[in-house]
């Protein structure tokens, strides 16, 4: 992936979040219009944060059992909840756990909740853990950090191995 040297650490364009992710640009863009995941702007680019960045992979392994509109009614529950993002919700540190049978909602970081959910559970639940998603991402942003730091100082590298005219 070629990386913009100059852009705002931690800032992805939208062709990056599409590489990182595996979503397609036309979902991304359907999703900001919906306002599922609404980035920032400069002029007519979009601009991902870095928890904008979070929201989308989660929304992606979400999006794998469940319909947009569910993942919606969720990422709106967890907002409610919490009062803040997502992203600032779930940051990596804590194995938060979303299981889910369709109807309910639950958000665990206990071992012992999550086995007294499974096992008092009616029907199927679908359990993803989300601190291990928002690792994936940190970790593919550090990568990309590093690349766009190597990116800098191999440009500058260059500059400074050309010979001096004589």
């Amino acid at each position: 992936m070629e990386l913009e040297a100059h852009k705002v650490p931690g800032t992805f364009t939208s062709r990056e979040v599409v590489e990182l992710t595996g979503i397609s640009p036309r979902q991304l863009q359907w999703w900001d219009e919906r306002g599922v995941v609404v980035p920032s702007r400069e002029g007519h680019k979009r601009i991902y944060s870095i928890a904008d960045l979070i929201e989308v992979a989660v929304i992606c392994d979400l999006r794998r059992a469940f319909s947009l509109q569910r993942v919606r009614k969720v990422m709106q529950l967890l907002k409610r909840e919490f009062g803040k993002r997502l992203a600032e919700t779930v940051d990596g540190a804590s194995p938060y756990h979303l299981l889910t049978d369709g109807t309910h909602l639950y958000l665990e970081t206990s071992p012992q909740q999550i086995v007294d959910i499974m096992e008092n559970a009616h029907q199927p639940m679908l359990a993803i853990c989300l601190a291990d998603t928002v690792k994936r991402v940190q970790a593919i942003v550090g990568g990309v950090k590093s690349a766009r730091k190597n990116s800098v100082t191999t440009l500058s590298t260059q500059q400074k191995s050309y010979p001096a005219a004589s």
